[in-house]
């Protein structure tokens, strides 16, 4: 198919994610199904093969996925330039609008009501349920796969910390290339990446040297900003199974140290479960809670820096390797041992900080029918659950 003219600049790129951005409500699975009508079947930028693929190599890569899959589609399109203009697009929406509900909180005081954040959060178990259900049904479709989730979710229970997720994503992928058998769908369309495998090398050292020595120059020359690049770079470089994985981390970086108070922190969660768009934007709402805009921005793209490493510096190498069928199996491993950690995310902090009794309960079900079942958008769902929760907490 004959391409439009102006499908491989930079803006066009923006104007594309942006619509996305305005628009892609639902989590990261969402997303996925978002960029595959636009990408795949209106605009044909890449087959179902090489789109397939890239959305197993972002599931493997710690950080956001749906964000990496914008970035890797716009570095396939116009180089670093497009990468630039996909994640602006698709994250300028959400981290403005956060950003700016959070410096109104910082003047204003805290608006929301206790009943409204703890509806966010009851309809956060709702999103995260939908999320496990729809990638369970495509990645654990048979029983060797389901076996590798559930081994991955009670490892990932017992041993929540980062190191625990990476021992279990690095075993499932032995486990998927020794035990698991690929269909063979034939060959795969070249994905036209402009980065040569010494400069992915490169930016590979530069990532795993920020992670190393990030941490060294906050001890040396402590100081608000260089804190906040160390501790938000670790935190997209270091989280495995999705957005809402990150969310103990970023807790146990911003609480503890009083940068934010818990319940600013929560009424971030809620508020970031309503805006369309990646949940790492969240990043933009703290930075903003601690330090202004400027705050703000040092937050968001600390924390997407190691995507923008990760995805630039393994595309290279990945287009030779995800033609082997060794390789496809332990991509399947890893896969289905994303649904595992996702589910124990799901279990806690998800279920543990919002379900306390069974009017929640009612309220989480509730929501998840007007997800799946009658198919409501995600926003709606969301506003409704905080009005239920608020209106029921009122003493009449």
């Amino acid at each position: 198919m004959k391409q439009e003219t102006t499908a491989d600049s930079a803006w066009a790129i923006f104007l594309v994610f942006l619509r996305l951005g305005l628009t892609s409500f639902g989590g990261p699975v969402a997303h996925v199904g978002y960029f595959r009508s636009e990408f795949v079947m209106r605009r044909a930028w890449l087959s179902e093969r090489s789109f397939a693929d890239l959305v197993a190599l972002c599931q493997f890569l710690p950080g956001p996925s749906s964000s990496q899959l914008g970035i890797a589609l716009g570095l396939s399109r116009a180089g670093a330039r497009g990468a630039a203009a996909a994640w602006l697009g698709f994250t300028l929406p959400s981290a403005l609008a956060l950003a700016l509900l959070a410096r109104g909180m910082a003047v204003w005081g805290q608006t929301a009501p206790a009943g409204a954040l703890h509806g966010l959060k009851i309809v956060a178990v709702a999103v995260v349920a939908q999320a496990v259900w729809g990638m369970a049904r495509s990645l654990c479709a048979d029983a060797p796969r389901f076996g590798i989730a559930a081994i991955a979710a009670i490892l990932a229970l017992s041993w929540p910390a980062a190191a625990g997720q990476i021992a279990v994503l690095g075993a499932a992928a032995a486990l998927g290339a020794a035990w698991l058998k690929p269909a063979d769908d034939g060959a795969r369309a070249p994905l036209p990446i402009a980065v040569r495998r010494r400069s992915g090398a490169l930016l590979l050292g530069l990532f795993f040297a920020l992670l190393i020595g990030l941490p060294l120059a906050a001890e040396l020359w402590p100081s608000l900003p260089l804190s906040l690049i160390n501790a938000f770079y670790r935190a997209g470089a270091l989280v495995f199974g999705g957005g809402h994985v990150v969310l103990p981390l970023l807790q146990a970086a911003v609480v503890p140290p009083g940068w934010v108070d818990n319940e600013t922190f929560l009424a971030g969660y809620g508020l970031a479960q309503a805006v369309p768009g990646p949940l790492f934007t969240f990043a933009a709402f703290l930075g903003a809670a601690i330090s202004g805009w400027t705050g703000a921005a040092i937050c968001l793209l600390a924390i997407f820096a190691p995507s923008f490493l990760l995805v630039a510096g393994v595309l290279p190498f990945w287009e030779s390797w995800r033609h082997q069928r060794r390789a496809r199996a332990a991509l399947a491993g890893v896969n289905a041992a994303v649904v595992g950690l996702l589910f124990a995310a799901w279990c806690h902090p998800v279920w543990t900080s919002a379900i306390f009794q069974l009017s929640d309960f009612g309220l989480a079900l509730l929501a998840l029918l007007a997800l799946m079942r009658w198919k409501l958008p995600p926003w709606l769902v969301v506003a409704a659950g905080a009005g239920a929760a608020w209106l029921s907490s009122l003493p009449f």
